[in-house]
């Protein structure tokens, strides 16, 4: 999850969905998640098939947002739910073998999905996002205590880009996940490219001495 990519498919209106999939993965991105708010369900279900082909052949897991039937019907390797989504409990009743991501927006909610079996939690929004303008954004203060709350990996959005994801050093993050910054940019290769090359030089590592409040796990 150092690079992790969620999909916008206006972006890039004169790309496929696959392609720009595609250039994120040569650009050097880890984990792809599908997020489509609009498409109705046999839509879904295809493009969640195609991507897993694409991302498979090439060593990258494939995540679905919000859908957990499509992530198991299309092949997928985990599937990523909100706060207000199919209750954990659920969730591991049916997946399988799936990873599950969950929303987290403070240290309780992060500890209550690691307790519950979350494999990974994603956390924001860190910084203002065109994505959902209406959400309010999450304290990189408090970020860094989910991220320290936890043994499971975290990952931050809302908003990250090459200018601002230096911000985020020393979090504990597993790495930042990104909309507008990979697919948003005019070329999504060397958008990626760069962000991985900036990730190079940061260390995203928690200060095991900083005070940054006392969490139980």
């Amino acid at each position: 999850m150092r690079l992790y990519a969620l999909t916008d498919r206006s972006c890039h209106p004169e790309l496929s969905l696959n392609e720009q999939v595609r250039q994120a993965i040569e650009g050097g991105a880890t984990c792809i998640q599908l997020r489509e708010k609009h498409a109705d369900f046999e839509t879904f279900l295809q493009e969640a098939k195609d991507l897993a082909k694409l991302c498979h052949a090439h060593d990258v897991p494939l995540i679905i947002n919000d859908h957990l039937e499509i992530a198991l019907q299309a092949g997928a390797d985990g599937v990523h739910l909100g706060q207000d989504d199919l209750d954990l409990a659920s969730a591991k009743a049916k997946a399988g073998s799936l990873w599950i991501g969950i929303s987290a927006h403070s240290v309780e909610e992060a500890i209550a999905a690691q307790n519950g079996g979350a494999d990974y939690l994603g956390s924001g929004a860190l910084f203002t996002t065109s994505s959902k303008p209406d959400v309010h954004t999450l304290p990189i203060e408090t970020f860094r205590q989910i991220c320290q709350a936890v043994d499971i990996p975290v990952v931050g959005i809302g908003g990250i880009t090459l200018e601002n994801v230096d911000q985020l050093a020393k979090t504990g993050m597993a790495g930042p996940a990104i909309i507008q910054g990979i697919f948003g940019q005019p070329n999504i290769t060397k958008a990626c490219q760069k962000l991985v090359k900036k990730l190079d030089q940061l260390d995203l590592e928690a200060d095991p001495d900083s005070s940054y409040g006392i969490v139980t796990k």
